[in-house]
């Protein structure tokens, strides 16, 4: 289970860097878009950051989702992103084979303060390409709205969403 999980986020993680060889720095940078004027950049550092929360709190077990680096190189350099995505994928492949039966503990903050919850690295990490597709979903509405055209199938659905309704961008 753990091998299709980390192969499914690779997967989405190879979209991301479809999408970033396509598009210039501007359209990366813009934050014209309402009602958030978010740019595509801050959204892909964004789910970036979910899982390097994984990564950095997973040997102490102690993930902690609202410790995030909030890196800006990576909100404004494409090139930068898509590296850190290359690294990510590696670390994310080392996981294959590690012993993962025993809980982890993830603190979020629910709207409300901190709370932790166990969760297993499976869990944790599907949690996190879901994230990830929720982000792409919103880049998929900014580049809509900037008027540029990506074609990337399934790119910001969800992989239940029915196929004659899941273009991509």
């Amino acid at each position: 289970m753990k091998q299709l999980i980390i192969s499914s986020i690779n997967h989405n993680l190879n979209n991301a860097i479809a999408l970033l060889k396509v598009i210039d720095s501007n359209t990366y940078q813009d934050i014209s878009v309402g009602p958030y004027y978010s740019s595509i950049g801050s959204h892909i550092r964004h789910t970036l950051d979910f899982f390097d929360c994984i990564i950095d709190g997973l040997d102490s077990n102690n993930i902690d989702l609202t410790a995030r680096k909030r890196d800006e190189i990576l909100s404004t350099n494409i090139e930068s992103a898509i590296q850190h995505i290359y690294k990510l994928q590696e670390i994310l492949l080392s996981y294959i084979d590690v012993n993962t039966d025993y809980l982890i503990h993830v603190t979020d903050n629910m709207g409300q303060g901190k709370i932790t919850v166990n969760y297993t690295l499976e869990s944790i990490l599907a949690h996190a390409n879901s994230h990830a597709v929720h982000h792409y979903a919103t880049i998929g509405y900014i580049l809509d709205n900037l008027g540029i055209e990506v074609k990337i199938p399934g790119f910001g659905y969800n992989p239940t969403t029915p196929i004659n309704k899941r273009e991509g961008i």
